[in-house]
């Protein structure tokens, strides 16, 4: 199985999390956030398919999270204007995001991928 692994390659939580992947014989296409967004509907199947609560698919140590003061803003908006938010900037996303048929992780754990991968 290969997997969509979507990362900000300057980030270093991600170039652990690719060199895990490598480590580990994982299968993937990298794919980078910024240049490639997400879009809202790849991120409205993506929040649906990991029930996480969607809070968790944004980057709240960003610095555009905290420009646009989200933390106040967030509890306000419907799920549909956070997804369209998200899609608006990759920068907002919380990275790495591995994507697979039948799994969604959010950030990098290693104890989290180790278990599920």
């Amino acid at each position: 199985m290969s997997y969509l692994f979507i990362q900000y390659p300057k980030c270093s939580t991600c170039q652990k999390a690719k060199q895990w992947l490598e480590d580990h014989g994982v299968s993937y296409t990298a794919r980078h956030i910024v240049e490639e967004n997400p879009t809202e509907q790849e991120l409205s199947q993506w929040i649906a398919r990991s029930g996480l609560p969607i809070k968790r698919f944004f980057n709240t140590s960003g610095l555009k999270y905290k420009a646009l003061e989200l933390k106040d803003k967030l509890p306000l908006m419907s799920e549909e204007e956070m997804v369209a938010l998200l899609a608006t900037d990759g920068m907002l996303v919380k990275r790495p995001l591995l994507i697979g048929e039948d799994t969604i992780l959010v950030g990098f754990k290693p104890q989290e991928w180790e278990s599920i991968l």
